[in-house]
């Protein structure tokens, strides 16, 4: 029997995900070609994955990264423990991965990185912006491999999160930072598609940079050995 053409995505979720919030990440990869499958604690895993998305989601616990508990943050050790366990096998065996808001941090955790616990603690007199839509800059390196996926050297972007990368991890370069200098994505140099970014592309559903990243993983699933 031949393989199916369209790759295998397994996009991972906590188990209280709204159906709406999931229904973006499905279409993100079903329209560009793959078979989206939810992951999530109580959810079996598959080992026949041709790609990967870590979803965006609650807090990575602080004792991953060398941190402090924050007592007003909502974490979920089993999602963690999931997700580690995937990029355990996926890194290895060199199969695409994106990490998207949580997942960029959860990628940089895993090799050996740091995380700001709060952008508005640290960083005095950050305006505070929480939505959907694309109201922040962002500035990405020429010639990084997001920089050619996307096809721009800067964007507009939603902003969900309170935490972002640190240090970076091993074999990780930082290729976008917002204009107030956070890190917005990161990249593998080791890596043939190991790819986070800050923001969430799959609710810019009519924004062509955007879309491309979820294209190019999808299609780097299908070329996958």
């Amino acid at each position: 029997m031949s393989r199916d053409p369209r790759p295998l995505i397994g996009i991972t979720t906590s188990d209280r995900k709204s159906r709406i919030a999931w229904w973006f990440d499905w279409f993100a990869v079903w329209r560009h070609g793959g078979r989206p499958l939810r992951l999530s604690p109580s959810r079996a895993r598959p080992t026949a994955l041709d790609g990967l998305i870590i979803g965006g989601g609650d807090d990575i616990e602080a004792h991953h990264y060398g941190g402090e508990m924050q007592l007003d943050v909502r974490v979920d050790p089993e999602r963690d423990q999931l997700e580690l366990e995937l990029l355990e096998r996926f890194i290895p065996a060199r199969r695409p991965v994106l990490g998207i808001c949580r997942g960029a941090q959860l990628i940089n955790v895993h090799l050996g990185g740091t995380l700001d616990p709060d952008i508005y603690t640290t960083h005095e007199g950050l305006k505070r912006r929480r939505t959907v839509l694309p109201r922040k800059t962002v500035d990405i390196v020429g010639d990084s491999q997001l920089n050619r996926i996307l096809r721009v050297t800067w964007c507009r972007i939603n902003s969900l999160h309170h935490q972002a990368v640190k240090e970076a991890g091993q074999g990780i370069a930082i290729v976008a930072r917002d204009r107030d200098g956070l890190v917005q994505a990161i990249e593998s140099r080791d890596h043939d598609f190991l790819i986070g970014v800050q923001w969430h592309p799959e609710w810019l559903v009519f924004n062509r940079p955007q879309q491309r990243l979820i294209h190019a993983l999808v299609d780097a699933a299908r070329r996958r050995p």
